[in-house]
């Protein structure tokens, strides 16, 4: 049995930014809030840090992922609080992955997917083991102040669009990255509209065109999470802007792993990384 019409559910991760995800083809289960909220909560649900529904475009009932070509599979995605969100570069690798091990679409070793998001179709691509999303291209902003515990004094900020908002935050070492407490929520000055992800980064060597990173980030309605595929895209191009664009690849270390982005000749941000199916499952109906 199934609780609130909530399918059979499957649980994947990307460098440990996991997601609860449901095959709904025809769109007949919409989520709600409240359903979001009690698949992620970590005690009393499945736990995860968004869910994700998978439905064909047309089907939806969101006009901007109805708006993808006809029978594009759509990455309907939700943050653990309820709140829907553009983008999640670790989540579309993971929603990819749990199409294949669904049998819902075949993707050969170098072959490509187009998925619909809030953030406008995104390419996927196997390479080997990991996958590829493009990102798309990016925007570079203004500063903002930011402050969160276990900083004993404001930082700058640098604004970073790459289909969601991030403010990117640079420290001097990696015992100042350690020394933060992200359970709160940074708080940024100005403040951003519409919230945004705040990524903490402490630049390592650039060698032979290649750059690393080590980061960590408070996700907007959810918290500290120990990976953020956007994010780490946000934080290598803010990188790679204070570099001088010194390099057009980083290697991007997270608490939950390790993260390529790479740069293309268009502009455009790619994102490589893992992406695995943990376990299937199914929601039970309350007992009475």
């Amino acid at each position: 049995m199934t609780h609130h019409g909530i399918p059979p559910f499957s649980k994947g991760h990307g460098t440990g930014n996991d997601f609860v995800l449901v095959a709904d083809a025809d769109g007949a289960a919409p989520l709600s809030a409240e359903t979001v909220r009690s698949l992620a909560d970590r005690r009393f649900g499945v736990g995860g840090d968004g869910v994700i529904r998978a439905v064909r475009a047309g089907s939806t009932g969101d006009e901007v992922l109805d708006a993808a070509p006809t029978g594009t599979w759509a990455m309907d995605y939700w943050n653990a609080d309820g709140s829907l969100s553009e983008m999640c570069g670790n989540g579309v690798r993971v929603f990819v992955r749990f199409l294949t091990e669904s049998g819902l679409v075949d993707l050969p070793d170098g072959a490509a997917i187009d998925i619909a998001t809030r953030d406008g179709l995104k390419r996927v691509v196997r390479r080997g083991d990991l996958l590829s999303v493009d990102i798309g291209p990016f925007e570079l902003g203004g500063t903002r102040l930011v402050a969160t515990d276990g900083l004993e004094v404001d930082r700058p900020g640098l604004d970073v669009a790459t289909g969601n908002p991030h403010v990117v935050v640079a420290l001097a070492s990696e015992a100042e990255l350690a020394g933060l407490d992200l359970h709160r929520a940074p708080a940024l000055e100005p403040v951003a509209e519409h919230g945004a992800n705040v990524e903490f980064v402490v630049p390592g060597a650039i060698a032979d065109g290649v750059g690393a990173i080590r980061m960590r980030v408070h996700e907007r309605g959810v918290g500290e999470t120990l990976s953020c595929g956007t994010g780490a895209v946000a934080a290598a191009l803010a990188t790679r802007h204070w570099s001088g664009d010194a390099a057009d690849r980083w290697i991007v270390d997270v608490p939950g792993g390790r993260l390529e982005v790479d740069i293309d000749e268009r502009g455009h941000a790619w994102l490589t990384g893992p992406a695995e199916i943990v376990f299937r499952g199914e929601t039970l109906s309350p007992a009475p």
